[in-house]
């Protein structure tokens, strides 16, 4: 059973996937600080607040000035601005994704259709044979051109 696993294990497939999940969760790290640090303040800055993560609701009676200040009260908040976040980190690795799909697509050569050549039947003994041949190959008689 051990043997069956390691098989399993180092096929192509399984160490492909495995290759991609820790790129890929290195690559969530860097677009999360991309969003979070680089894009998002000045998206801040136009809209009017300074930090759109600190964006939130209060569901209770009590208003505080800040989202950590909300949490260490243990007040319930609805917090947008995260979910802003969350939605523009997806949006970036979806697209980078996109332009990697559509990379690859390209590099892999284009399928090229091999049509069936094109059939006839010889008068003679009733045979198929190729449209444009010149003697029939199962009783060797001489045909004329197609």
């Amino acid at each position: 059973m051990l043997k069956e696993f390691k098989t399993f294990a180092m096929r192509g497939n399984v160490l492909d996937l495995a290759v991609a999940l820790v790129i890929g969760a290195a690559f969530g790290k860097v677009v999360t600080s991309f969003v979070a640090d680089i894009l998002m303040p000045p998206v801040g800055m136009l809209l009017g607040k300074a930090d759109m993560s600190n964006l939130f609701i209060e569901l209770s009676s009590t208003t505080h000035a800040t989202m950590a200040e909300a949490r260490a009260a243990g007040a319930a908040t609805i917090n947008y601005g995260l979910f802003l976040n969350a939605i523009v980190d997806f949006l970036i690795v979806a697209f980078a994704i996109f332009l990697i799909v559509r990379a690859v697509n390209r590099w892999q050569a284009p399928k090229t259709v091999v049509e069936a050549p094109k059939m006839r039947e010889c008068p003679f003994c009733l045979s198929s044979i190729p449209a444009k041949a010149t003697k029939c190959l199962h009783c060797t008689s001489v045909l004329a051109a197609a």
